[in-house]
């Protein structure tokens, strides 16, 4: 039976979203979509890890802000969350912290109340701080006997500099260090109106934005500004790491590239997506299909605020852990020898274009997209040049950049097992 031609949706529709902003200078930014009775806020603060001045202050600052507040304690916000369906979330990175709220709109009002504890009351109390340090301790000690683990973070020295705010890891032992007056210094610092934006989505009538905007507006500001530069990176292309014991061994391996603003990043998503980006993919066909080397692999662009990287992953039994380099370093050399049939390219647009409508498919994944649209630099309209410029990509373009891209000399690998 012959199967259906795949066809390319050529424009996928996404609200843009409004601009306002509070007296203290926060841009709130609206993505209006009645149709759903939710309501979500997310606040995102240039606070992630390179800002930190001590270890493991950044996540610790904002993991803690729902841990007790001026007037309620970290279970009674909790209780009370529970209590209207609202749901609270943190998620930080290299660059940014993002806390996010989830809310029914009828019950908004009350939400917004324990929103304003969360953000703008936080205690820090010497007793939760140490909770959560011993707590988080044990957990990183844990997570380190991983060869994942120690892989991931080997990779980011590597590709960073192991000095470099990207790529620096710190000891655990750090967590028995850390203090109240750290935290609290760290939030008044950086956890403030110049450093901050609000992103909302859903049923955001102009009683819900008036309510946002009253918290915005005391969030507290500074004339200290935030220092955005970094020191250059230091990449060293190759390392082993002996891990005793281990049966698998884990591999990363990508080189240094450029942020999404890059003309080049939409394109290079595509080469990614061909190498090991879904089930299919070439190497997922070789190292599983093929070798049963490994049950999974993947490969994906990812975007920092001021660089990106090519990233490939995958864990192999030691035994065959030479074989399956070996094995990825062929299908590289593949893709800078040969050119991509149409069939293969087409349906890898295809599987790109129909993720980002499943992504964009609700309100919380169009605030998503829109977030980081905006710190990009751009607005929702970027989503249809993405699109055509997934659409524009030719076998010939991908041949290229994978000549320019790919050059084994230019790879940084990392191997982490019970390995020679």
């Amino acid at each position: 039976m012959q199967q259906p031609k795949l066809t390319i949706p050529s424009k996928i529709e996404v609200p843009l979203s409004t601009r306002h902003q509070s007296r203290n200078g926060v841009d709130i930014h609206v993505i209006n979509t009645s149709e759903y009775e939710v309501i979500r806020v997310s606040f995102v603060f240039h606070a992630g890890t390179r800002s930190q001045q001590y270890p493991f202050v950044a996540s610790a600052t904002a993991n803690m802000l729902a841990e007790g507040s001026k007037d309620y304690t970290s279970q009674q916000l909790a209780e009370k969350l529970d209590y209207y369906g609202s749901y609270f979330d943190v998620n930080i990175d290299r660059d940014y912290v993002y806390i996010t709220f989830c809310s029914l709109k009828k019950f908004f009002a009350q939400t917004a109340e324990l929103i304003e504890q969360i953000i703008l009351y936080p205690t820090f109390q010497e007793k939760e701080v140490a909770t959560y340090c011993a707590k988080r301790r044990q957990q990183l000690t844990i997570e380190r006997r991983k060869v994942e683990t120690r892989a991931r973070e080997q990779f980011a020295q590597a590709i960073f500099g192991e000095d470099h705010p990207y790529g620096i890891s710190s000891d655990e032992k750090e967590y028995d260090s850390i203090t109240r007056v750290q935290i609290e210094k760290h939030y008044r610092r950086l956890y403030t109106a110049q450093n901050c934006m609000i992103v909302c989505s859903g049923s955001i009538s102009e009683d819900v934005l008036l309510q946002i905007s009253k918290i915005a507006e005391q969030i507290p500001s500074t004339a200290e500004c935030f220092n955005d530069q970094i020191p250059p990176f230091k990449t060293s292309h190759k390392n082993v790491v002996k891990h005793e014991g281990a049966l698998q061994s884990s591999i990363r391996m990508g080189r240094l590239l450029f942020p999404r603003t890059h003309p080049d990043f939409i394109p290079m998503q595509v080469l990614s997506t061909i190498l090991g980006g879904y089930f299919g993919s070439r190497l997922m066909q070789n190292l599983r299909e093929r070798n049963g080397f490994t049950y999974g692999v993947f490969s994906a662009m990812v975007n920092f605020q001021h660089t990106g990287y090519l990233a490939l992953a995958t864990q192999v039994g030691k035994e065959v852990t030479h074989a399956a380099l070996e094995q990825i370093a062929h299908e590289i050399n593949i893709l800078r020898t040969e050119k991509v049939e149409e069939e293969e390219l087409m349906l890898v647009k295809n599987i790109m274009a129909g993720e980002m409508m499943r992504i964009l498919d609700g309100p919380f994944g169009i605030a998503d997209v829109t977030t980081e649209n905006i710190l990009c630099g751009f607005n929702n309209s970027h989503i249809q040049h993405n699109l055509e410029r997934i659409r524009q990509t030719s076998p010939e373009e991908i041949l290229s950049l994978a000549q320019k891209y790919l050059d084994p000399k230019d790879m940084v690998t990392v191997v982490v097992g019970d390995i020679d």
